[in-house]
């Protein structure tokens, strides 16, 4: 294994902690900051530290916000709510659909094997907005995963006795993909969230 100076090494250290960030992805990356002007150098420096300090959690819905109250929380219907796991889920979400609601981001999904239950993730902050928003609907957004489908369900058992529709997100084939090469639970999913066309 190549030996590097010190500096380098240190920088290369840093952007392999980055998640997906290989060690020669993270050589490549060191190689450009060092190549790099000064001015470019510090520029990026200086958005990381901005970043880190003035990006928090809306005090809402709790995705990234430099606000107190994000803007889809000021602009969005505040009767439909889209629960998701994460911030990054609300980006994914926004980019395909013309949504129009609020979000609520739970910052994890339950696992109890991982120590994570309802008093981890953001849940009881759920059900106060549905209470004083006076929610219609709350639309289920977690992943597929055994972890995403106990959240929902769990979710959903809380919010049904407050006459709150819960609704779960379709689930299935992807699109450009052979029938034949789709997982049984899939492809189950997929038969059972049908739509007429």
């Amino acid at each position: 294994m190549k030996n590097f100076i010190i500096p380098i090494e240190k920088l290369i250290s840093y952007f392999s902690k980055l998640p997906g960030v290989g060690r020669k992805t993270a050589i490549r990356y060191a190689y450009h900051i060092i190549n790099a002007s000064n001015e470019e150098v510090r520029a990026f420096a200086n958005s990381m530290v901005e970043a880190k300090e003035l990006v928090h959690y809306c005090s809402i819905c709790g995705n990234f916000t430099d606000k107190d109250i994000c803007d889809i929380c000021r602009t969005g219907d505040k009767k439909i709510v889209c629960v998701v796991a994460e911030p990054k889920d609300i980006l994914a979400l926004e980019k395909v659909t013309d949504f129009g609601g609020t979000f609520h981001v739970l910052h994890g999904l339950l696992n109890p094997l991982e120590g994570i239950t309802p008093n981890n993730i953001r849940i009881k902050e759920l059900l106060q907005r549905v209470q004083q928003d006076k929610v219609n609907e709350v639309i289920m957004a977690t992943s597929p995963t055994v972890e995403g489908e106990a959240t929902a369900i769990y979710i959903s058992n809380l919010l049904k006795p407050l006459g709150v529709k819960v609704t779960r997100i379709a689930q299935g084939v992807s699109l450009g993909t052979d029938i034949e090469y789709v997982d049984e639970v899939t492809l189950s999913r997929a038969i059972e969230d049908r739509r007429e066309i």
